[in-house]
Protein backbone atom coordinates (compact mmCIF):
# COMPACT_ATOMS: atom_id res chain seq x y z
CA UNK A 1 0.00 0.00 0.00
CA UNK A 2 2.77 2.58 1.20
CA UNK A 3 4.32 1.60 -2.80
CA UNK A 4 0.77 2.25 -4.37
CA UNK A 5 0.60 5.53 -1.99
CA UNK A 6 4.13 6.79 -3.33
CA UNK A 7 3.49 5.74 -6.73
CA UNK A 8 0.27 7.80 -7.14
CA UNK A 9 2.10 10.85 -5.78
CA UNK A 10 4.89 10.37 -8.02
CA UNK A 11 2.24 10.66 -11.04
CA UNK A 12 0.21 13.26 -9.40
CA UNK A 13 3.59 15.64 -9.24
CA UNK A 14 4.62 14.63 -12.60
CA UNK A 15 1.48 15.28 -13.97
CA UNK A 16 1.91 19.29 -12.25
CA UNK A 17 5.56 19.44 -13.66
CA UNK A 18 3.92 18.78 -16.95
CA UNK A 19 0.99 20.71 -16.69
CA UNK A 20 3.14 23.94 -15.52
CA UNK A 21 5.95 23.40 -18.10
CA UNK A 22 2.91 23.58 -20.97
CA UNK A 23 2.05 26.66 -19.70
CA UNK A 24 5.23 28.44 -19.71
CA UNK A 25 5.34 29.73 -23.38
CA UNK A 26 2.02 31.31 -22.85
CA UNK A 27 2.93 32.79 -19.34
CA UNK A 28 6.18 34.29 -21.17
CA UNK A 29 4.60 35.63 -24.07
CA UNK A 30 3.14 39.37 -24.04
CA UNK A 31 1.42 41.47 -26.26
CA UNK A 32 3.97 44.10 -27.46
CA UNK A 33 1.48 46.98 -28.90
CA UNK A 34 1.78 49.43 -31.64
CA UNK A 35 1.03 52.87 -31.41
CA UNK A 36 -2.76 52.18 -32.34
CA UNK A 37 -4.01 49.16 -32.06
CA UNK A 38 -7.67 48.29 -34.11
CA UNK A 39 -9.98 45.31 -34.72
CA UNK A 40 -12.14 45.57 -38.09
CA UNK A 41 -15.18 43.53 -38.55
CA UNK A 42 -17.67 43.27 -41.17
CA UNK A 43 -20.72 40.53 -42.15
CA UNK A 44 -23.00 40.49 -45.00
CA UNK A 45 -25.94 42.74 -45.23
CA UNK A 46 -28.07 40.01 -46.65
CA UNK A 47 -27.04 36.84 -44.99
CA UNK A 48 -28.48 33.34 -47.08
CA UNK A 49 -28.35 30.59 -45.04
CA UNK A 50 -28.06 28.25 -48.28
CA UNK A 51 -25.22 29.37 -49.28
CA UNK A 52 -21.03 28.94 -47.67
CA UNK A 53 -19.55 31.26 -45.50
CA UNK A 54 -16.74 32.39 -46.35
CA UNK A 55 -14.43 34.89 -43.97
CA UNK A 56 -11.53 36.71 -44.68
CA UNK A 57 -9.15 37.34 -41.96
CA UNK A 58 -6.45 39.37 -42.29
CA UNK A 59 -4.98 43.42 -41.85
CA UNK A 60 -5.82 46.80 -43.58
CA UNK A 61 -4.73 44.99 -47.13
CA UNK A 62 -6.97 42.23 -46.70
CA UNK A 63 -9.72 45.22 -45.32
CA UNK A 64 -8.98 47.20 -48.45
CA UNK A 65 -10.28 44.39 -50.69
CA UNK A 66 -13.08 43.12 -48.93
CA UNK A 67 -15.49 44.86 -50.70
CA UNK A 68 -15.11 44.13 -54.16
CA UNK A 69 -14.47 40.33 -53.04
CA UNK A 70 -17.55 40.64 -51.00
CA UNK A 71 -19.96 42.08 -54.41
CA UNK A 72 -18.33 39.58 -56.56
CA UNK A 73 -19.26 36.90 -54.52
CA UNK A 74 -22.63 37.80 -54.09
CA UNK A 75 -24.79 35.04 -54.68
CA UNK A 76 -22.35 32.82 -53.84
CA UNK A 77 -20.74 32.73 -50.94
CA UNK A 78 -21.68 34.57 -47.43
CA UNK A 79 -18.30 36.81 -47.28
CA UNK A 80 -17.13 38.17 -43.56
CA UNK A 81 -14.05 40.19 -42.62
CA UNK A 82 -12.13 40.43 -39.66
CA UNK A 83 -8.82 42.67 -39.60
CA UNK A 84 -6.99 43.60 -37.19
CA UNK A 85 -3.78 45.18 -35.83
CA UNK A 86 -2.28 41.99 -33.91
CA UNK A 87 -0.03 40.27 -35.02
CA UNK A 88 1.61 36.75 -34.75
CA UNK A 89 3.31 36.10 -31.42
CA UNK A 90 0.63 38.81 -29.93
CA UNK A 91 -1.34 36.46 -27.38
CA UNK A 92 -4.38 38.68 -28.06
CA UNK A 93 -4.67 37.39 -31.55
CA UNK A 94 -5.93 33.78 -30.77
CA UNK A 95 -8.50 35.29 -28.25
CA UNK A 96 -10.02 38.08 -30.94
CA UNK A 97 -10.29 34.87 -33.25
CA UNK A 98 -12.34 33.30 -30.79
CA UNK A 99 -14.27 36.18 -29.87
CA UNK A 100 -15.00 36.77 -33.49
CA UNK A 101 -16.69 33.63 -34.10
CA UNK A 102 -18.73 33.48 -30.74
CA UNK A 103 -20.03 37.06 -31.89
CA UNK A 104 -20.48 35.94 -35.55
CA UNK A 105 -22.35 32.58 -34.29
CA UNK A 106 -21.58 31.04 -37.96
CA UNK A 107 -19.58 28.12 -39.06
CA UNK A 108 -17.03 29.26 -42.14
CA UNK A 109 -16.95 27.06 -45.28
CA UNK A 110 -13.58 28.70 -45.94
CA UNK A 111 -10.84 31.28 -43.98
CA UNK A 112 -8.38 33.05 -46.66
CA UNK A 113 -6.25 34.49 -43.87
CA UNK A 114 -3.07 36.26 -43.48
CA UNK A 115 -0.70 37.79 -40.76
CA UNK A 116 2.42 39.80 -41.55
CA UNK A 117 2.04 43.19 -41.99
CA UNK A 118 2.00 44.18 -37.92
CA UNK A 119 4.15 43.10 -34.94
CA UNK A 120 7.43 44.81 -35.80
CA UNK A 121 8.30 44.04 -32.40
CA UNK A 122 8.76 40.65 -32.43
CA UNK A 123 11.45 39.17 -34.34
CA UNK A 124 10.95 36.44 -37.32
CA UNK A 125 11.73 33.81 -34.70
CA UNK A 126 8.98 35.36 -32.63
CA UNK A 127 6.93 35.01 -35.97
CA UNK A 128 7.98 31.47 -36.55
CA UNK A 129 7.78 30.04 -33.34
CA UNK A 130 3.81 31.49 -32.29
CA UNK A 131 2.77 30.55 -36.15
CA UNK A 132 1.31 27.21 -35.13
CA UNK A 133 -0.80 28.41 -32.35
CA UNK A 134 -1.88 30.87 -34.86
CA UNK A 135 -2.75 28.11 -37.50
CA UNK A 136 -4.40 26.16 -34.34
CA UNK A 137 -6.52 28.89 -33.58
CA UNK A 138 -8.44 29.49 -36.97
CA UNK A 139 -8.64 25.33 -37.30
CA UNK A 140 -10.53 25.79 -33.47
CA UNK A 141 -12.52 28.36 -34.92
CA UNK A 142 -13.86 27.08 -38.26
CA UNK A 143 -13.29 23.12 -37.96
CA UNK A 144 -13.17 21.51 -41.38
CA UNK A 145 -12.76 24.47 -42.80
CA UNK A 146 -11.07 24.80 -46.10
CA UNK A 147 -7.94 27.29 -45.01
CA UNK A 148 -5.94 29.33 -47.53
CA UNK A 149 -2.64 31.08 -46.78
CA UNK A 150 -2.46 34.37 -48.44
CA UNK A 151 1.38 36.34 -48.62
CA UNK A 152 1.92 39.68 -47.19
CA UNK A 153 2.30 41.89 -49.92
CA UNK A 154 5.24 44.49 -50.18
CA UNK A 155 5.72 48.10 -49.08
CA UNK A 156 6.13 51.16 -51.01
CA UNK A 157 8.79 52.49 -48.41
CA UNK A 158 10.65 50.46 -46.10
CA UNK A 159 10.52 51.78 -42.34
CA UNK A 160 11.54 51.47 -38.77
CA UNK A 161 10.90 49.31 -36.99
CA UNK A 162 8.98 48.11 -39.52
CA UNK A 163 7.43 47.11 -42.16
CA UNK A 164 10.75 46.37 -44.84
CA UNK A 165 10.58 44.62 -47.72
CA UNK A 166 13.05 41.91 -46.54
CA UNK A 167 11.31 41.45 -43.36
CA UNK A 168 7.97 41.06 -45.27
CA UNK A 169 9.96 38.62 -47.70
CA UNK A 170 11.59 36.57 -44.38
CA UNK A 171 8.22 36.11 -42.92
CA UNK A 172 6.55 35.21 -46.16
CA UNK A 173 9.11 32.56 -46.60
CA UNK A 174 8.93 31.49 -42.86
CA UNK A 175 4.79 31.00 -43.46
CA UNK A 176 5.01 29.42 -47.12
CA UNK A 177 7.10 26.80 -45.25
CA UNK A 178 4.84 25.80 -42.53
CA UNK A 179 1.77 26.39 -44.32
CA UNK A 180 2.55 24.04 -46.94
CA UNK A 181 3.80 21.70 -44.57
CA UNK A 182 0.63 21.59 -42.90
CA UNK A 183 -0.95 21.13 -46.88
CA UNK A 184 -2.61 24.20 -47.07
CA UNK A 185 -2.64 26.65 -50.76
CA UNK A 186 -1.48 29.89 -51.20
CA UNK A 187 -2.42 32.68 -52.88
CA UNK A 188 0.70 34.15 -53.36
CA UNK A 189 -0.62 38.46 -53.19
CA UNK A 190 3.04 39.28 -52.81
CA UNK A 191 4.01 38.17 -56.25
CA UNK A 192 1.32 39.52 -57.65
CA UNK A 193 1.71 43.04 -56.25
CA UNK A 194 5.22 43.18 -57.18
CA UNK A 195 3.92 43.65 -60.59
CA UNK A 196 1.75 46.25 -59.98
CA UNK A 197 3.67 48.53 -57.87
CA UNK A 198 2.26 51.59 -59.68
CA UNK A 199 -0.89 51.12 -57.79
CA UNK A 200 -0.02 52.71 -54.34
CA UNK A 201 -2.40 54.80 -52.18
CA UNK A 202 0.76 55.33 -49.58
CA UNK A 203 3.69 53.80 -48.55
CA UNK A 204 1.61 50.65 -47.50
CA UNK A 205 -2.20 49.95 -49.13
CA UNK A 206 -2.88 49.82 -52.49
CA UNK A 207 -5.38 52.49 -54.26
CA UNK A 208 -9.08 51.33 -55.71
CA UNK A 209 -7.13 49.80 -59.00
CA UNK A 210 -4.90 47.81 -56.67
CA UNK A 211 -7.76 46.99 -54.46
CA UNK A 212 -9.40 45.15 -57.56
CA UNK A 213 -6.58 43.66 -59.06
CA UNK A 214 -6.15 41.87 -55.66
CA UNK A 215 -9.63 41.04 -55.37
CA UNK A 216 -10.19 38.85 -58.81
CA UNK A 217 -7.12 36.53 -57.65
CA UNK A 218 -8.51 36.18 -54.26
CA UNK A 219 -11.99 35.49 -55.85
CA UNK A 220 -10.20 33.21 -58.39
CA UNK A 221 -8.91 31.60 -55.75
CA UNK A 222 -11.80 31.05 -53.51
CA UNK A 223 -14.35 30.30 -56.12
CA UNK A 224 -11.79 27.18 -56.91
CA UNK A 225 -10.98 25.70 -53.02
CA UNK A 226 -15.53 26.20 -53.03
CA UNK A 227 -15.59 23.85 -56.13
CA UNK A 228 -13.70 21.43 -54.44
Amino acid sequence: MRYQTSFTLLISNLLILLAASNLLPAQSSRSLPEEIEWTWEVRPTQYDPKLPNVLLLGDSITRNYYPPVARRLTGKANVYLMATSASIGDPRLPLQIADFVTAEAVHSSLVHFNNGMHGWAYTESQYERAFPSFLRAIRDSAPGARLIWTTTTPVKVDASPGPTNSRIESRNAIAKTLVQNAGLPIDDQHELMMHHLDTFQDSVHFNEDGAEIQCAQVVATIEGALAK
